[in-house]
Formats: C-alpha cells, structure tokens, sequence
C-alpha cells in the first residue's frame, strides 16, 4: 500500500492527513495557516511530513490551495487570502526541502475530483461542483478531466453576471448574488445587524423562528442559486450538476433549490434540471487531491 501526506489549505487552516491510494483517511487533523509568510508555509508543510514519514513510506505530496492554480508549473495566480502563495513557485519550494514528488490543485477543483472519483458523480464522465460559501466556485469536469481553460478560470461559475448589468458597467456577479457571504450581508442589511454576528446556520434558524424578513431573503437567495444552475446546465449540459460547502449541509436545500428549478421549466425549456448534495464535504478537497496527484502520477485506484 502506498501512502500520501494530503494538505487543504485554506485561509485560516490548513487541514492535512495521512491517506492511502485507495482515498481511506489513516489520520488527519488541522493547524492554522501561518500568517508570517512563505517561508513559515513551508516550514509547516515540512515539519508535517516528516512527522507523517515516521509513520509511514510516503510516496508523495498533494496541495489542494486557493487561486488559479498552473498545474505544470507549480505557480498560484489570481488571488486569495493567502496573498503569498501567488506567484511563487511552491510545488519546487515544497520539493526542495521534502525531496518528495508534489502537485497541486485548486480547492474547487478538489471538490469536483472526490465526486468524480469516489462520490456523487462516480458513475457519470461530465458534471460540474458547484461550491458556496463566501463566494461561489466551481469545478467543470469533462470526461472525468477538469476543464481549466485558456486563462485558468474554467469553473469560476462565480464570475457570472447576473443581475443589474443595465443600470452598472457590469452588474452583480453570481458570487455577490448567490453565495453564502451575500445572503448574509443581505440579512444583516435588512434587519441592521453586523455581518460579523451571523452565519449560514444562523441565519437560517432566525428564518425557522418564523422571521419573515429574513425567509424572503432566504427564497430569493435560492432562486438565485436557481437561477445560475439553470443557465448552467443549458450552456454545458452535464449529466450531473452537484452542490457543496457548509450550505449543502441544511437538510432542505437542495429540495428547495429543485423545486425552484422545476418552476423554471416549459415548453421551450423542457430540460428536467436538478441538482444534487455533494458526498464528502470537509474532506473533499483532501480526497479530490489526492486524486489529482495520483492522476498526474497515473497511480489512481478505486475503493469499493
């Protein structure tokens, strides 16, 4: 049995565990992401592998990390809140002091790959993840491959122009529309809170306490979400449209987002549109990772 250090780095922990090729979990756990820079990065990433390697043979590393991820290279471009993963090359920095093979892949990316590989979307070749939280993500999966396009930016379904594109030079992307993050802001506008004292559950529970205000905020967030699923499915037509992050977990949401799309349906858009729940959630992208590493490597194998 060959065995991996898997990392997930997010912008304030960074999830990593020991796994087997199989995707099995021997043991993961979770640390801050350093705040002091490259350098202390890399010393962590270093220092956890090594702890791992006294455990175990490891055969190699796999980074799921935010950005715009060149996958040849090694180099992060765009953005994220960890500003100095971009533009380094951190698959040879992480190589130069592990002496282990590395590969990277974006977080959303990740999220995509587990389905594909062990989960939701294992018995179809072409779907798409959408990922919500902050903002919205995304992975396009064609032909079990993730469709990176020319710039990179296959899959940021988050981009998407939406709404108010006639009163402003460009209008409001999916992400500022549809995500997690703007139902809150939305919420916290109207009822004059701080965006800072809610979240996800908890803006749902005031809407289960009967808040009506904050239920009409909640049924146009997921028409919304309704809404680019629809144009997603007619622009790509998938076999299969899946939905992730913390929001999924709320047991009636997906039956809420379906019956929104349902509605959408006639007799010039006849297509039956759904969307699914994501299997893995916290540890999809450590599962869809590991995935991509053993792709690169051509060492995949699959768990009954």
């Amino acid at each position: 049995m060959n065995y991996y250090a898997v990392f997930d780095v997010g912008g304030s922990a960074i999830k990593y565990a020991l796994m087997d090729e199989t995707g099995l979990f021997i043991e993961k756990s979770s640390i801050p992401t350093p705040k002091e820079g490259l350098e202390a990065f890399v010393d962590t990433i270093h220092l956890i592998v090594k702890g791992y390697e006294q455990k175990a043979d490891i055969k190699g590393i796999a980074l799921s990390v935010p950005g715009a991820v060149d996958v040849e290279n090694g180099h992060i471009e765009g953005a994220s809140a960890i500003p100095y993963l971009h533009g380094p090359n951190i698959k040879k920095l992480i190589q130069d002091v592990t002496y282990l093979p590395v590969e990277l892949e974006n977080d959303a990316n990740c999220a995509g790959l587990a389905e594909g590989w062990l989960g939701a979307a294992k018995m179809v070749k072409d779907y798409i993840c959408i990922v919500v939280g902050t903002g919205i993500g995304g992975a396009l999966v064609i032909d079990k491959k993730i469709r990176r396009g020319k710039n990179l930016h296959g899959g940021e379904f988050g981009f998407m122009v939406m709404e108010d594109y006639l009163e402003q030079p460009i209008g409001e992307a999916w992400s500022a529309l549809g995500a997690t993050g703007a139902l809150i802001r939305r919420v916290a506008k109207r009822k004059g809170l701080k965006p800072l004292s809610l979240d996800g559950k908890k803006v749902f529970q005031i809407a289960d306490d009967g808040d009506e205000e904050v239920q009409d905020e909640i049924n146009k967030f997921i028409k919304r979400l309704a809404v680019g699923i629809f144009n997603l499915q007619y622009a790509i037509d998938p076999e299969k449209v899946l939905i992730g992050g913390a929001i999924s977990e709320r047991a009636d949401l997906i039956d809420k987002i379906n019956e929104a799309l349902s509605q959408m349906k006639n007799n010039i858009h006849t297509l039956d549109v759904k969307v699914e729940k994501c299997q893995f959630g916290n540890d999809s992208n450590l599962i869809g990772v590991l995935y991509h590493f053993l792709q690169r490597r051509n060492e995949s194998k699959i768990r009954n």
